[in-house]
């Protein structure tokens, strides 16, 4: 529920590219082309947002955008990312 959404999680479904939006708490990437900014949505001062990326095969996640460490995903485990608004970063959590 983040941010400003009452009562679940929202979810979106984005085709993987160099740059995505997450509009959603939960967002399903498809594809395999690797990930390298991801745009958020809702941040107010002060504010971080939390995002669950799921991918049905293993995708890149790179540096040369705005995520602080990369990483490849595992394929149908969700990647927990926090963005960090003063720092303009994505720092992530693989459950692995």
């Amino acid at each position: 529920m983040i941010p400003g959404k009452t009562g679940r999680l929202s979810e979106s479904t984005v085709v993987a590219a160099d740059t995505i939006k997450a509009d959603a708490d939960i967002v399903v990437a498809t594809g395999a082309v690797g990930i390298n900014t991801i745009i958020p949505f809702g941040i107010g001062i002060g504010q971080c947002q939390l995002l669950i990326l799921l991918t049905p095969v293993p995708v890149v996640l790179g540096t040369t955008g705005n995520i602080a460490v990369g990483l490849t995903t595992v394929a149908n485990r969700p990647t927990i990312l926090a963005y960090v608004r003063s720092l303009g970063k994505w720092y992530l959590h693989s459950v692995v």
